[in-house]
């Protein structure tokens, strides 16, 4: 197929087969704008299924550029609460104080004047300029990629380079249709062609894949190195009550609400006869021991919470894990 007959089936497909979003519904400019911002930077990191409750309650308590800006800090933490990556919310509202103040409350429709908003890089700026203001972009996610990787047979580390599959994309053409354009190809690589199991005979494109025709389907990634740390949390518990203190110490979960804890060693690790807990953030393989302190402990940042309670604070779902355990330990 040339390019002209892919765009038309790639465009056939999504119209018969694309998923019913909340920031897909039939919006007014200034709504799309700001909904393709929102949901663009919470699926930073985040699936579509995880990210939808989390959208629409934010949609609904904070529904606007100008409502964001001028948010209180908790509350803004509140809606985000459970979704991870809190710069990602921080940093939301610091882009709509900054188009507000730069921009006269409108979104930027220039690439680079979208990357000099906090928290937005290459793919994310492209995203919005394609979704949002209909040009012609196609974002390069990981759905992408993956769709590229296939199509092309790319197997080398040379080959799978950012720079490498950028060029690719001349495959995909352009169309008349360019928001639903990119949302169709991210849409197939997140239907279709999945990482595992793609389901090759319902693909618009199998008749211009090489891994389709090889029977192939491996994916070329670069390999994710996870960091393995040990840490001791310390349970300071008075009654039904328990003590967290907000962390200025780690570089992750800043200015949130963890357990008392400090970083150590395999052989300290390994020679506690505490409950262990194992919690993956990132690229970290966290190990933990649960240290249950009898004495209470007067901490700078720090206050008892009562289990009950737990609902009414911000709390990420680290310090939600280790609550849990502590409360059957």
């Amino acid at each position: 197929m040339n390019n002209q007959s892919i765009t038309k089936e790639i465009l056939k497909w999504y119209d018969n087969n694309k998923r019913i979003l909340p920031w897909r519904k039939h919006l007014t400019k200034k709504q799309k704008q700001y909904f393709t911002l929102v949901s663009e930077i919470m699926l930073q990191q985040t699936q579509v299924k995880t990210v939808i409750p989390y959208f629409n309650n934010f949609i609904k308590k904070i529904p606007n550029l100008k409502t964001l800006a001028n948010i209180n800090n908790q509350k803004l933490m509140k809606c985000w609460e459970g979704l991870g990556y809190y710069s990602r919310a921080r940093n939301l509202k610091k882009a709509a104080k900054k188009i507000i103040k730069e921009f006269d409350g409108n979104l930027p429709n220039n690439v680079d004047q979208l990357k000099s908003l906090p928290g937005i890089g290459d793919y994310t700026s492209t995203a919005i300029m394609a979704i949002a203001f209909n040009k012609q972009f196609i974002p390069l996610d990981g759905n992408v990629e993956r769709i590229l990787k296939r199509i092309f047979y790319l197997k080398t580390e040379k080959e799978v380079r950012k720079d490498n599959l950028h060029k690719k994309k001349y495959f995909f053409g352009k169309s008349n249709r360019p928001s639903d354009y990119a949302q169709a190809i991210m849409e197939i690589g997140a239907l279709i062609c999945r990482p595992t199991n793609p389901s090759c005979t319902e693909c618009p494109l199998k008749k211009n894949c090489i891994a389709y025709k090889k029977k192939n389907f491996d994916i070329k990634s670069k390999s994710k190195f996870n960091k393995v740390k040990y840490f001791e949390a310390d349970i300071y518990k008075s009654k039904n009550k328990y003590l967290l203190i907000k962390n200025n110490k780690f570089n992750f979960l800043k200015n949130l609400l963890i357990f008392p804890m400090r970083e150590i060693n395999q052989k300290q690790f390994k020679s506690s006869l505490n409950k262990r807990i194992n919690i993956k953030m990132s690229n970290m393989d966290m190990k933990i021991t649960i240290n249950k302190k009898i004495r209470k402990k007067n901490l700078n940042n720090s206050f008892f919470i009562d289990k009950v309670n737990i609902k009414n604070h911000i709390l990420p779902s680290f310090t939600k894990k280790i609550f849990k355990t502590v409360i059957r330990y």
